[in-house]
């Protein structure tokens, strides 16, 4: 008998102020209908930390967390890692390591992979893995581009360890890529080391389109993030499927990053998924980054159930640029 890793709950949490989209033609062609936006005092951490409240974990299941990742690009501060203080927050033992990592769309992927590393490696039995982003508050106010299109939220996965037989495996068979090449195409120049806040006075621009942005602000290039993901994505569902030594057909469910529906739609399409179960639907929550994943096997699970989703494909793509792929066993998920 061996450790495997398997998710067993899975949990999350939209703002309550919600934001409806214009119908117009960005709207009509990205299928974004409303997004909810954290409040001037709710941080990503609030988010992953009320998500957490959702499991609804018992003392003893709490007790027994060994390690606690959380995914942002959006942290309380720049020091302490926000990890270190949503441990305290949650009343985990000392015993439990506690790890930020700074991905954004194939970030909950990533946390999945660390996770297993986790618990097959027996460094841990029970690891919480968290995702929090609040872009809102990374977005220019007058930048239509980009306002529409970014939602708010947190959601916390409970990944614990099941003793199976050698060859099962409930998460697994990833793929990585990496094109750091791409940086600039989704980027908040200042405010870093690299361009520090005291060096660097607050700049406006504004584009051909009347999108104004700063260089404190998200700047996005739309249209080399779509054709990044064309070129990556059907190669990374190849490569997943090809570890995991299966065909489409045996494939329950793929579960891309929601984007939007527009870019959902083309991948689909390129990736020949057009008559296989694919989920597609950002008209309630809009691109969430990171959560983007985690809400959708939520609503997955909410809808179908769990027993039927034991070949689930996961694939995440964009800031980094990055991309990641895995197939995941969700039959021993709750809600």
């Amino acid at each position: 008998m061996i450790s495997t890793a398997y998710i067993s709950k899975i949990s999350c949490y939209l703002p309550s102020v919600v934001a409806e989209n214009e119908m117009n033609r960005l709207t009509k062609k990205t299928g974004i209908l409303r997004r909810h936006i954290a409040a001037d005092n709710e941080t990503a951490a609030d988010l992953a930390a009320c998500a957490v409240a959702r499991l609804g974990l018992s003392e003893e299941e709490t007790k027994g967390i060994d390690y606690l990742l959380f995914c942002t690009q959006s942290p309380d501060y720049i020091l302490p890692t926000t990890a270190c203080v949503l441990h305290k927050r949650l009343g985990l033992a000392t015993h439990c390591g506690a790890l930020d990592f700074n991905m954004g769309c194939s970030g909950y992927v990533y946390g999945l992979s660390l996770a297993k590393g986790l618990i097959e490696s027996q460094q841990a039995r029970r690891v919480l893995l968290l995702t929090g982003e609040t872009y809102s508050k990374h977005i220019h106010p007058e930048d239509m581009s980009t306002v529409p299109l970014f939602g708010d939220a947190g959601t916390a996965t409970l990944i614990d360890a099941r003793e199976v037989q050698g060859g099962t495996c409930c998460i697994g068979y990833f793929s990585f890529g990496t094109d750091g090449g791409g940086a600039n195409h989704l980027i908040i120049p200042s405010g870093g080391c690299r361009e520090p806040s005291f060096l660097n006075p607050l700049v406006e621009k504004i584009d051909e389109h009347g999108n104004k942005r700063s260089n404190y602000s998200i700047n996005m290039v739309g249209a080399a993030i779509g054709d990044f993901a064309l070129q990556v994505v059907p190669p990374l569902v190849e490569d997943v499927l090809q570890k995991a030594k299966c065909s489409r057909a045996d494939v329950n469910y793929f579960v891309f990053h929601q984007a939007n529906k527009f870019m959902l739609q083309f991948l689909q399409q390129a990736c020949d998924l057009l008559t296989y179960p694919f989920w597609n639907d950002a008209s309630e929550y809009g691109n969430t980054v990171s959560n983007s994943i985690p809400l959708a096997l939520h609503d997955l699970i909410q809808k179908h159930g769990a027993s039927g989703l034991h070949n689930v494909m996961l694939a995440g793509f964009g800031v980094g640029l990055s991309w990641a792929g895995c197939m995941v066993d969700l039959r021993f998920a709750k809600l």
